[in-house]
């Protein structure tokens, strides 16, 4: 074990029952942890990002995010599928265009929380 793993472990083995079952009984379900961390991967592509970011100033359609930066119509369209299935955007239909915007304002407070914690 490296020194700096060493200073991360207890200095000897006791364990806290009235901690663990605080933790125990406060910690969500299983499926709700992986449904909570597959919404972080999403986060985890800095091009979702980006069109969050956009979206975040602007309702946008495809061809506009395209333009932006500099992508293909393909490649933004299936960057917000995979936002528009985790429910981070919505979609709305204006003629023959499809515009899209932030799902609700949590999503607003993570882009602005994940920014503050990034600038600390």
């Amino acid at each position: 074990m490296h020194e700096l793993e060493k200073s991360d472990c207890c200095q000897e083995n006791v364990v806290h029952p009235e901690k663990l079952d605080l933790v125990k009984k406060t910690l969500p379900a299983d499926e709700q942890l992986m449904d909570l961390a597959e919404v972080f991967k999403v986060f985890g592509d800095s091009t979702r990002v980006k069109i969050l970011y956009a979206l975040y100033e602007s309702e946008l359609c495809v061809c506009d995010i395209a333009q932006l930066f500099h992508l293909s119509q393909s490649a933004i369209s299936h960057q917000l599928s995979i936002l528009k299935s985790s429910k981070l955007v919505k979609s709305r239909r204006e003629g023959k265009s499809i515009f899209y915007s932030l799902a609700d304002d949590h999503v607003i407070l993570i882009l602005t929380q994940g920014m503050e914690h990034v600038q600390e």
